[in-house]
């Protein structure tokens, strides 16, 4: 009987669960600490996959398709439409993701991770999704599948387990909210840099306010550090040192010990082909996000770094952190 891809169903779950389950422990073996195993990670699989097969008003789109072999589930892949943060203009509308939980077993016939990606990409195609965009963490066969099809690297999520070794650096403080100001406008810089990089960073007219109001509320949340360098006047850098959630992790992986920093700058790295200064203010505030993380048990953290910017990669690098998961991008 020839193998079909189709759309899963919830009389699927019970063998997504296994080959989700197998995907979620090679992750795992890369790396114990960042991508660690819930205690009840099958029941999670489970959850995820009810609510995302049978729920009505769910908060985006999202296609999970199978490779069906005579009634033997051999694959899997997971593929949303990724909602544009509101600071990013969008003018090409959500990007389809295809995410990270996506699976394909050793014993599947020939072409199957090829024709789930071509579904996937179908699917996100038929509901309007002009950009698309590709994560994974382990398997070489993902990533040439990946570059065969077109897609080429667009960030990079660089991680790090051994945190708070070097305790919180002088100078550094948490920030107030007179320094909301400071940090919008080194936001502004460091947004004009991603643009820089890479027009898929498209600036909304309105960020500065639509930041601004964030970064005022964020204050306000206690799962969160919000630090700085320098006066309030002439503020320096920032970073924000923020809990991880579900659209890195799959629903397999306990993220209650990992850590996520994705807004951080310092003019030290305002050019993305090389490090002005050594990086040392930007080194202070990538150790105090660190210590943050460990005061509050925190033992894994991601820092997102779009793939072109080389200065920030090698700062993250000599700090001891390395590549653990990749997006691209198929325009």
């Amino acid at each position: 009987m020839t193998q079909t891809i189709r759309p899963a169903t919830p009389d699927d779950m019970p063998r997504l669960v296994k080959l989700l389950m197998l995907d979620a422990q090679e992750r795992h073996a890369e790396d114990a600490i960042l991508w660690k195993m819930a205690d009840d990670a099958p029941a999670q699989i489970e959850k995820a996959l009810t609510f995302a097969l049978t729920a009505d008003g769910q908060p985006f789109q999202q296609f999970w398709h199978v490779a069906d072999d005579g009634g033997q589930i051999t694959g899997v892949i997971h593929a949303m439409l990724l909602p544009v943060p509101p600071i990013y203009a969008g003018s090409f509308g959500e990007p389809g993701l295809i995410l990270p939980d996506s699976f394909v077993a050793a014993d599947a016939p020939s072409g199957t991770l090829e024709g789930l990606l071509a579904a996937a990409e179908d699917a996100l195609h038929e509901a309007g999704a002009r950009i698309k965009l590709a994560s994974f963490v382990t398997g070489e066969i993902w990533r040439t599948a990946f570059e065969t099809s077109g897609y080429e690297p667009l960030t990079l999520y660089l991680s790090r387990s051994d945190l708070g070794d070097k305790g919180m650096p002088a100078g550094v403080r948490q920030a107030r909210e007179d320094d909301v100001p400071g940090i919008v406008a080194r936001s502004a810089e460091n947004r004009q840099v991603l643009f820089d990089i890479d027009p898929f960073w498209e600036i909304h007219p309105e960020a500065d306010p639509r930041f601004s109001a964030w970064m005022t509320r964020s204050l306000t949340l206690r799962d969160r550090d919000m630090m700085v360098l320098g006066p309030s006047e002439d503020l320096q850098g920032y970073i924000i040192a923020q809990p991880a959630s579900r659209l890195h992790f799959p629903p397999a992986h306990d993220i209650t010990g990992t850590g996520v920093i994705d807004d951080y700058y310092y003019p030290e790295l305002a050019n993305p082909a090389a490090l002005d200064h050594g990086g040392e203010g930007a080194s202070a505030l990538l150790r105090a996000a660190e210590a943050a993380f460990a005061n509050r048990g925190i033992g894994a953290a991601f820092v997102v770094c779009p793939a072109g910017w080389a200065s920030k990669i090698e700062l993250l690098e000599s700090a001891g952190y390395e590549t653990a998961m990749v997006w691209s991008i198929k325009r």
